[in-house]
């Protein structure tokens, strides 16, 4: 069996994913503009929407810069009210 190993770029080897649960009734208009304002946080490498529960979010970040409650205080410094679920 001949493989090659993959590279992964240095923040993929330290994102970690976490589920965070809104309170806050969000319209798509919001939605974006939260997704907006989170990847534009340094550390936080990807975010979204669950399609099925709009009350979740998947957020992806660097372990190295953040940790899962720095992740929780950039939901809160948006006036959301948030509750982080756990890892993925």
């Amino acid at each position: 069996m001949n493989q090659a190993a993959q590279h992964l770029p240095a923040e993929e080897k330290h994102g970690v994913e976490v589920v965070v649960y809104i309170k806050n009734d969000l319209g798509e208009d919001q939605q974006d503009l939260v997704i907006s304002a989170l990847k534009q946080t340094n550390g936080i490498m990807a975010a979204e929407f669950s399609g099925m529960r709009k009350h979740l979010v998947l957020a992806k970040y660097d372990k190295e810069f953040m940790s899962s409650q720095d992740v929780l205080k950039s939901f809160n410094t948006l006036n959301l009210e948030a509750k982080l679920i756990g890892p993925i």
